[in-house]
């Protein structure tokens, strides 16, 4: 695994860089040697631009930051206490709180970027759905692209005997639930899970059979045509473009305008034994996220050669560049705008709020890793134990206080509830409404919902 450590570096510095104002709102840190864990991906950027740009420091905070190998092994330690927190996926905080896979209490106070992702398929497989696609004035194919083009292709598979595999990076990733969403809104069952009789494949009634894939390896493991296309965050569907091995048929942005992505997550014990260190986390997190976003993405390009760096994500930084400087490469040479493709700190982005964690409890519902029905308070207490705005509003108020950021760059917090307005934009034109979760089941045609069950 590798490493960055910069104590050395930072012992020069004292507790004179924590400002009176903060200690005396905050209090100093309870642990400030800490080690946090993350997946060599273009979201992991507020980590690194924290700790390159000395935020952690200026909280008297002594980071190291670690990539891990996969999804599992990442969790798996900050619940050990092996990492002090992680870049998460949204449904892994929640996930492990109700019990999905691992059970344990792990919370997030910080939300790390909304938007990322898409879903690449292979060549042999655009080259099939490419003619059926409607064409813009200029000849390109006009986005966003429906899954029911796959129907004919899901056929002639099944028609060989043969079965159509995608993959996505882990169960409870929002590439799981982007790419479920996405198939079945063209009509194409993504399976059920059926934990209940022992079945977590995800594969049950599926037309299209999903598994995982590390997001390093996508591209090698669509290559070798282990699997038709796969969904995942950058660089790893630029790369495939950059190979010539396959396209991207969609963002998540064209799924869901402006999901959240990725979350600090750390576990409930460790936020209560150092509460302070934990807002000092948040803190300089909050002040990465507006870096990235800051003078209409500015420093983007300084940020794509420090994610170009193997410590961190280790790709070529032209490829990183695509989709973080504005744009994004469908086929090669099919470059269009994408100014919201990856966003870090505007639209309240950082907010942990409670409607996105009621959103992705939706879909495992939906897809049967939750496997009975629950009521709409049970989804508002789970949202309420992982997701935690008190956390956030300490850290922003802080930042405020110290003339770092302003008010006006936050939601208002005296009259903020944790739920979005009721959200549009997503592909198939359902409205969700995270204060009505099972009304929003309800409104699917394919996937679990009210007393359904498998």
């Amino acid at each position: 695994m590798e490493s960055i450590n910069r104590w050395m570096i930072a012992g020069i510095a004292s507790a004179s860089l924590i400002s009176l104002s903060a200690q005396a709102q905050v209090g100093p840190p309870e642990k400030d040697e800490l080690k946090f864990g993350f997946i060599k991906l273009t979201d992991m950027a507020p980590l690194a631009v924290a700790y390159e740009n000395f935020f952690f420091e200026d909280e008297g905070l002594y980071v190291s930051l670690e990539a891990q190998a996969n999804w599992k092994v990442l969790l798996d330690r900050v619940i050990d206490g092996e990492l002090d927190g992680a870049h998460m996926l949204v449904g892994q905080p929640i996930g492990a709180t109700v019990g999905i896979g691992t059970k344990a209490e792990v919370i997030t106070a910080f939300s790390m970027d909304l938007n990322g992702n898409a879903i690449t398929v292979a060549n042999n497989v655009w080259d099939a759905i490419k003619p059926n696609l409607a064409k813009t004035d200029n000849g390109t194919p006009r986005h966003p692209i429906s899954a029911s083009v796959l129907k004919p292709v899901i056929a002639s598979y099944q028609a060989e005997g043969k079965a159509f595999n995608m993959g996505m990076v882990f169960p409870v990733s929002t590439h799981n639930y982007e790419l479920r969403y996405w198939l079945a809104a063209g009509g194409i069952h993504p399976g059920y899970y059926d934990p209940a009789h022992g079945d977590n494949s995800g594969q049950r009634q599926a037309d299209v059979l999903l598994s995982v894939t590390p997001p390093p390896q996508m591209p090698a493991t669509l290559e070798a045509a282990t699997i038709q296309g796969y969904s995942v965050g950058e660089p790893w569907n630029q790369q495939a473009v950059s190979k010539g091995i396959g396209v991207p048929v969609i963002t998540d942005y064209d799924i869901w305008r402006n999901n959240p992505e990725k979350v600090f997550g750390v576990s409930k014990a460790w936020a209560d034994a150092y509460p302070n260190t934990h807002i000092r986390v948040v803190k300089a997190l909050i002040r990465a996220a507006h870096w990235l976003d800051e003078k209409n993405n500015a420093n983007r390009q300084e940020a794509v050669a420090l994610l170009a760096r193997s410590q961190y994500v280790g790709a070529d930084a032209k490829v990183i560049a695509n989709s973080m400087t504005g744009t994004f490469e469908y086929e090669k040479g099919d470059i269009r705008p994408a100014p919201d493709f990856n966003v870090f700190f505007r639209y309240h982005a950082t907010y942990p709020y409670y409607s996105d964690a009621v959103w992705t409890l939706t879909q495992m519902r939906r897809w049967g890793q939750i496997p009975e029905a629950k009521s709409d308070d049970w989804y508002m207490s789970i949202a309420r134990q992982v997701y935690r705005p008190d956390i956030y509003r300490q850290a922003a108020e802080a930042l405020i206080e110290e003339g770092k950021l302003t008010a006006a760059d936050f939601p208002d917090f005296d009259q903020e509830d944790g739920f979005r307005p009721p959200q549009q934009g997503f592909i198939d034109q359902i409205t969700f409404d995270g204060q009505q979760p099972n009304a929003y089941l309800n409104k699917f045609a394919i996937g679990l919902k009210g007393d359904d069950t498998l």
